[in-house]
């Protein structure tokens, strides 16, 4: 946790203290989000999704490819997550640092998907890389970047999902 703006006090401890618990609840929020989307049968991700998470020039680089935009992240997450029967994410070991409205959010992930077709398991590790911003609404991803280290699995056929350029 970094603090540039000098001496520090017991307000700017407490406000230190309240960004990093705002962001990692917004990315908690945000991977458990990912699941419910399984929970009812199918829910789509919507636009009020995309608002609650991401900045309006959100990016995002995943195996699922590269986008910026927040529609085009909406876009791309609800058409990585069809491919999934259930799913259940799991971040960890973040290391956060907040600079005045901006912060990053550097952790592990372990996503264990079961596959729509076929319902094969498929599981991968790996780090996430993300920059956010304070907004008049609160914490949003500003960048959600996710490089994997290892799967495990039959791995699903992104191709059949996404948009080819």
């Amino acid at each position: 946790m970094t603090e540039t703006t000098g001496a520090r006090t017991p307000h700017t401890e407490i406000r230190a203290l309240t960004d990093r618990a705002e962001v990692t609840d917004l990315f908690d929020r945000y991977l458990r989000s990912l699941d419910d989307v399984h929970a009812d049968g199918g829910r789509a991700l919507d636009a009020a999704w995309a608002a609650a998470f991401f900045t309006e020039e959100a990016t995002t680089a995943t195996p699922a490819g590269q986008v910026a935009g927040r529609s085009a992240v909406l876009a791309n997450v609800s058409a990585a997550m069809r491919l999934f029967a259930r799913t259940v994410h799991f971040g960890s070991n973040y290391v956060i640092e907040v600079d005045g409205d901006r912060a990053t959010l550097r952790g592990n992930q372990l996503s264990t998907h079961v596959l729509a077709d076929g319902g094969e398991l498929f599981v991968s590790g790996g780090r996430t890389d993300n920059e956010l911003v304070r907004t008049p609404a609160g914490w949003r991803l500003h960048r959600a970047d996710l490089h994997i280290a290892w799967t495990q699995g039959t791995r699903p056929a992104l191709a059949s999902v996404l948009p080819q350029p």
